[in-house]
This record gives structure tokens, C-alpha cells and sequence, in this order.
């Protein structure tokens, strides 16, 4: 039996059983006892928990995805790192991975099916890109589909940061070889359009029912990506609306140039489909095969995080102190001196060569080339913008820049957030090949810029501030809103300048507001004064009925819907019933036989008494109906979570009692007033 099978976590998480396993951790499905509600607890695998490495991505992972807050991405509600042991606390997903559900249709989806699915995969990568956030692993199985129909992206155990230093290939073989980017196969660094690629190859998958590249190996399937173009998908499957074929392929372009430059570039033509099935976007086939040679990663488009910032392939190999050059071993042998001597001559006429045709490259590059002309483009001003507006200005985006965030300056004249200084500077003319503009951003003063930790779990929320450099104080208030332990409020506020060492307060939620009120006698007030006293209660004041009464006089309060005495939460709804008087009685007939003088007999007494009903626990609300000896007594609609409901009821001697709830009778007893 697995070990952690019964366990409690922290003496709030209850480990009942073992849902999946992956790379580095075990998932299981657990018991919140705190908020009475499941989760899926992510346990780092015990023997990778003795490598720090290992423990240190673990942590990474949930660092990054407790940044993200999204409908289509599985939600981080806690972290716990001990010792002991490691674990990341998720919502708990009831549903099947979308590789699952196309396998269940057969294989492959209608195109209006496929494009509600990418449509929801591209608002969840749009929100990660833009907290710098690359999943790296865009496949069907990492993507859930609920019982509503509704997806979220889940995975992201190889997600990494856009400014964390680390290479694709190089550093571990991350992702699925069938919808690996070609920056990817080929070991490059990588930026969010590495996403729209593979989330590309998803959609080829839903139209087709096939994967795009097939092989032998996985190598054979990485090579395909590269030098490759698959069958269009209308090919495959001819009822695929054309600009839903155009999408597909400009997603799955090699050349970096001609894929969609942001997931909101990709969803502004999903819409634009949506609207119109039959629109045509402008593209060609050919716009699928990357260019020659291998140029550099560049990061645009309006959400594109900075890009991941990587070494060389192999760089690790030459860091520290270099190797002493080889140096050949000495011979007397003179034959043998002059023959290489002969060979390092041949070697430096060689090297002199290469030398001068590099040169001459350069010049003509550089020089001549610019005397046979050809096109220039003036660089925009991007001073006082934020990176992302400055990526979406037309002047940017329609002449082919491309800007990136260099670094980050401490100002006291510039807002944080904003641009201070770009390379090219503004209005030089720059030719086809320097349209990058690097632009340096402004930090504010203090260097930080506070960050927005809205709705986050406390303790996830106080280890980013911390690390930081940033003190935080906790206050404690209660709310009907946000989960108990989750952050209300925040300041200084989101993007507001903050320095090292600076206080920063945290609101945090305790839940709504249990604190209740015990109900008065409100019988026998007039009704303003019973008002007065159910809202001063903190309670709310619910429907008032005019009844006929012999025990209080008109006007007054004559019944309540909750007994004096009972304990109810703030805002309960108290009904009540206002007496209208003595109900009125005919006279007796006059009777031939009846003494003239005789004085009427007085009648029975009429009593009071307390009716408890017990509310049912299916829904939320309930009538409640009681009859007295066949009359109307109690008709009045209330919330069950109260479990019972208490009634004043009168009548006189023997009666029965039945009590209905929503029209259907639930008890029948009989009453004794006189008792």
C-alpha cells in the first residue's frame, strides 16, 4: 500500500488516493479539512528529493504557476516545502485529457468542436506569455477537458520563467517529440511562440485525427519539423473551412518570421473565423518552411514575454579555465620536422584565406551593400511606453520591429513599467536587418515593482514578497468573497514602486462572517419598533403578513418566524406577522327555544405553541406550510443550510398539525393546546 495512503499533510490535507504519477512527483486526490473541498496533492518523488536540483525545479514549477490565475489553467491553491517532504496543493480536476476525449470521438473533431477547444488553450497560454510564463509542452494529454465542456492547461512541471537561463536540448530533452517546435528540436533557445507551434500541431490533430510527422524514432519525427512540411489539412479531411486550414498552418510555420507573434495575434484571427466561417486569410503554404540557414530567436508581438535567455550548445563545456593548446611532441627526425612545418604552412596560408573572405563579406555587408541600395526603415519612439504598448504600435508592428527588453534602471523622473532609452535610437534609419530595438525600462525608485498577489494563497503570496527583500504584515478581516487564508487586498497596490526593505501589508480573509445574533421576543412590538430591533440584530427583515389575532391587539406583533432565543447567523431573514385585530364573528341566530336573558358560554382558550420542522439537505431553499385543524398557519420560504426551521402555531384543545414543504406534506401529527 502506498505510504501516504491515510495520511494528513500538515494536519489539514488528507491523502486518499493516488490519481497519477510524472516525471518528478506523485499526484493523489486529497481532503482539505480546512475548506471541506478535494484537492490534488503533488508530491515530489522520493528519490529525487535528495538531489537539491530536483527540489529546486519542484519549487520553480509552483512558483510559476501560482503567478497565473485563469479559468482554462489549473489553479495552485498552496506550497509546502519541509525537510521532509515537498508538495504542491491543486485544484482538483474532475474530467479527461483532451488526447482521451478525441480518442472517444473517434480520433478526430468537427472543426466548430476543435475550434471551441484551441480557442480556450490560446486565452490560457495568452495569460501565461504574458507573466513571462512558457509552458514548453503543449501536447492533448497535458490539456483537461470538464464535464461543462470547458478546458484548462495543466503540466507545467517543465514550464520555466522567460528570464530563467536554461537551454531546450541542451540541459534535459523537454517536451513531446510530435509537437516540438523546430527551435526546440534544433536545441535553440525559445520563446512563446514555441507554444503557438506545438499548440498548432494540437489543432492539426483535432481537424485531421493525425499527427502532422510521423517516424521511426524520435529523432526522425524532430528532423520533419525542421525540414518539413505536413499535408495541409484540408487534404486530409476536405471539409475544413479554408481560413481554419490558413490558421492551422500559419501557427505551424518553421520560420519563427511567419508564425503568429503572440497567442493574441493567433486568437484575433479564432475570432475573426468565428464570426465569419468563410473569411480568407492572406497566406501560403510556403510560408510553413523556414528560410535558410539557422537565424536567432527574436522575441515580438503584443504579449511575448522577454525571451528565455540561454547559452551557447555545449557552452557548459568551456567554462572556467580553458585547456593549454595541444602542442605536438618533439622528433629529431628533420624529414619529420620539415613535413610539418610544411603542414602548419599549409594551415596558416589556409586560416589567411578564410580570414580575407570573411573580411570581404563583412565589407560588402557593411559597406557595399548599402551603396547598391536597398530598403530602409525608420525607428520609431518608444520613450514613455510600456513594452507591451510599445510592441503594439503600428509604427512597430506594420514596418516589422521587433522590441526587447534589455535592462531595468532605477528612475526617479520615469514611471516603473515605462521605456527610458532604446537601441537604435529614435529616427535613425536602420536597414532590413536591424529592426530589433533594444529598450531599456524604467524601475522606478526603489527598483521593485510591487507585484499583484490579489486572491493568492497567504503563505504563497508572503514567500514571493520576502523574496523580494520586502517585509510583509499581515491584517485579518473576514469576507464573503475571497477563500479563508487568501490575500483580500494589498498595498502599496499592483505596479506601484517599492524598495528593499520596504513594509508591505497584506489583507487576508478569514471567511465570511460566522458571528451571529440571538433572535429577541419581537411579539407584542408595534412593527416599526420590531424592525428597528431585527436590524439593529444585524438580521433582514423579510415578508410582514396582516393576520386576524384575539391575543394582540392591531397593529402589534403577533408572530415570528424564528423563536426568541434561537442562535442565527448575521443576516437570517426574520418574517413576521402583524395582527389585524379580533377576527369577526357573526352574531348567533335567535333561537325560539333560547332563553331571551341567556348569557353565551365562553369558548375553548387559545393557546400557543412551537412547531420544529426539519429542512431538507438537497437544496438550497425550501417552502415550509402548516396547517392547523385544516387553516393555514405558516407559509414562508427559507434557506436550509439552517437544517431546522421553528413556528409559532394557535389553537385550542386537540388539532392536527400538518406541516408541507414545497407542496408536498412531510408530517402529520396531532397538537394538544390545551395541554
Amino acid at each position: 500500500m502506498d505510504q501516504y495512503i491515510g495520511k494528513l499533510l500538515d494536519n489539514r490535507y488528507e491523502i486518499l488516493e493516488r490519481i497519477g504519477s510524472g516525471g518528478m512527483a506523485v499526484v493523489y486526490k486529497a481532503k482539505c479539512h480546512w475548506l471541506n473541498r478535494f484537492v490534488a496533492v503533488k508530491i515530489l518523488k522520493e528519490d529525487l528529493a535528495q538531489d537539491e536540483e530536483f527540489r529546486r525545479r519542484f519549487h520553480e514549477e509552483s512558483q510559476a504557476v501560482a503567478m497565473l490565475s485563469h479559468p482554462n489553467i489549473v489553479a495552485v491553491y498552496d506550497v509546502s516545502r519541509s525537510p521532509e517532504l515537498d508538495y504542491i496543493v491543486m485544484e482538483l480536476i474532475e474530467g479527461i485529457t483532451l488526447k482521451q476525449y478525441m480518442q472517444k470521438r473517434g480520433g478526430k473533431l468537427s472543426w466548430k468542436e476543435s475550434l471551441h477547444f484551441i480557442t480556450q488553450i490560446m486565452k490560457a497560454l495568452s495569460h501565461a506569455h504574458s507573466r513571462g510564463i512558457i509552458h514548453r509542452d503543449i501536447k492533448p494529454h497535458n490539456i483537461m477537458v470538464l464535464r461543462d465542456g470547458s478546458v484548462k492547461v495543466a503540466d507545467f512541471g517543465i514550464a520555466r520563467l522567460a528570464s530563467a537561463s536554461q537551454n531546450t536540448m541542451t540541459q534535459e530533452a523537454l517536451g513531446s517529440v510530435h509537437y516540438i517546435s523546430p527551435e526546440q528540436a534544433r536545441g535553440s533557445r525559445i520563446d512563446a511562440r514555441s507554444d503557438i507551434y506545438s499548440a498548432g500541431v494540437v489543432l492539426y490533430e483535432m481537424l485531421t485525427g493525425r499527427l502532422p510527422y510521423e517516424g521511426d524514432s524520435p529523432v526522425a519525427v524532430a528532423i520533419q519539423h525542421i525540414n518539413s512540411i505536413p499535408l495541409s489539412p484540408r487534404e486530409v479531411e476536405p471539409s475544413i473551412p479554408e481560413a481554419m486550414e490558413a490558421i492551422t498552418m500559419k501557427a505551424m510555420a518553421s520560420d519563427l518570421e511567419k508564425r503568429y507573434v503572440s497567442a493574441d495575434a493567433m486568437l484575433a484571427d479564432l475570432e475573426e473565423f468565428r464570426k465569419n466561417p468563410n473569411i480568407s486569410f492572406d497566406y501560403t503554404a510556403a510560408d510553413l518552411l523556414a528560410g535558410d540557414g539557422d537565424e536567432p530567436t527574436q522575441v515580438i508581438g503584443a504579449n511575448t514575454p522577454q525571451i528565455v535567455s540561454g547559452r551557447p550548445v555545449h557552452a557548459e563545456r568551456y567554462e572556467g579555465e580553458r585547456p593549454a593548446p595541444r602542442r605536438e611532441p618533439e622528433d629529431p627526425d628533420d624529414d619529420e620536422d620539415a613535413e610539418g612545418g610544411g603542414r602548419r604552412a599549409f594551415v596558416i596560408v589556409a586560416a589567411l584565406i578564410l580570414c580575407m573572405a570573411g573580411i570581404g563579406a563583412f565589407l560588402w555587408v557593411t559597406v557595399f551593400s548599402g551603396m547598391m541600395g536597398g530598403k530602409t526603415y525608420v525607428v520609431p519612439r518608444l520613450a514613455g511606453y510600456t513594452l507591451e504598448e510599445a510592441q503594439a504600435l503600428p509604427e512597430v508592428r506594420d514596418n516589422g520591429f521587433t522590441v526587447v527588453e534589455g535592462k531595468r534602471v532605477l528612475s526617479d523622473t520615469v514611471k516603473a513599467g515605462q521605456i527610458i532609452s532604446q537601441t537604435p535610437a529614435a529616427e535613425e534609419v536602420v536597414k532590413e536587418g536591424g529592426r530589433e530595438i533594444t529598450v531599456d525600462i524604467s524601475a522606478g525608485r526603489g527598483g521593485l515593482t510591487m507585484p499583484d498577489v490579489y486572491n493568492q494563497d497567504q503563505r504563497v503570496a508572503a514567500a514571493k514578497l520576502e523574496g523580494m527583500g520586502l517585509v510583509v504584515e499581515v491584517k485579518e478581516e473576514t469576507s464573503d468573497e475571497v477563500t479563508k487564508g487568501h490575500v483580500i487586498s494589498q498595498t502599496p497596490a499592483k505596479g506601484d514602486s517599492v524598495e528593499k526593505g520596504e513594509t508591505v501589508t497584506l489583507v487576508v480573509s478569514l471567511g465570511p462572517d460566522t458571528q451571529g445574533a440571538t433572535v429577541i421576543t419581537l411579539t407584542g412590538m408595534s412593527l416599526e419598533a420590531a424592525t428597528k430591533a431585527i436590524a439593529d440584530l444585524g438580521l433582514v427583515l423579510g415578508k410582514v403578513d396582516p393576520v386576524p389575532s384575539n391575543s394582540y391587539a392591531e397593529g402589534l406583533v403577533c408572530y415570528q418566524s424564528t423563536p426568541n432565543g434561537t442562535s442565527v447567523p448575521a443576516g437570517t431573514v426574520i418574517n413576521l406577522q402583524v395582527s389585524t385585530g379580533p377576527e369577526a364573528q357573526e352574531p348567533p341566530e335567535a333561537s325560539e327555544s333560547a332563553p331571551a336573558a341567556e348569557t353565551p358560554s365562553a369558548g375553548p382558550s387559545v393557546t400557543r405553541k412551537e412547531v420544529v420542522v426539519d429542512l431538507p439537505t438537497d437544496r438550497e431553499t425550501v417552502n415550509v406550510r402548516i396547517t392547523v385543524g385544516g387553516a393555514d398557519q405558516v407559509n414562508d420560504t427559507v434557506e436550509t443550510k439552517m437544517r431546522i426551521a421553528r413556528y409559532t402555531v394557535e389553537g385550542s384543545g386537540v388539532q392536527e398539525v400538518v406541516i408541507y414543504l414545497d407542496g408536498s406534506q412531510a408530517r402529520s401529527y396531532s397538537l394538544d393546546f390545551s395541554a
